[in-house]
């Protein structure tokens, strides 16, 4: 069967890929002050790494071959984390220094307008050919 409306699965894989993105983000914010987890050490910043995934099966069968991103994995982030004196915080060493998470709430929320734009702008697209379809399949009406 052909594909009716053209580049759908590069755009429904970036679709993918961006929700991804969005939920790990989502995750960063939201244990930005997180000073100890299971493994009793303070949060990570982890960082969605994408690649090209190219549609193999359609190049094989004389057509073109579609690539579009997906996530090849998530890794955390090994910058520093942020340190702060304050001796009361029950998380603090034995020299009155806690250690938070390498998270910046101001960089997380650029990622997420960046992420959410190009979901938008995804969408847009899926919504762009299926009017295109639309419009080619009432052609032979007329």
């Amino acid at each position: 069967m052909t594909n009716l409306i053209p580049g759908i699965q590069s755009t429904t894989a970036a679709l993918t890929a961006e929700r991804t993105r969005l939920d790990v983000i989502a995750q960063n914010i939201s244990n930005a002050n997180t000073t100890r987890g299971l493994d009793g050490k303070a949060y990570r910043r982890q960082l969605v790494v994408f690649e090209s995934a190219l549609n193999e099966a359609q190049a094989g069968r004389g057509g073109v071959a579609m690539s579009g991103p997906r996530v090849s994995h998530i890794v955390k982030d090994n910058s520093p984390l942020r340190t702060l004196f304050d001796p009361n915080h029950p998380h603090a060493d034995s020299t009155g220094v806690v250690r938070y998470p390498n998270v910046s709430v101001h960089e997380e929320m650029a990622d997420l307008i960046a992420a959410g734009r190009t979901f938008e702008a995804n969408l847009a697209v899926l919504k762009t050919g299926k009017q295109m379809t639309m419009q080619s399949l009432s052609i032979g009406r007329r």
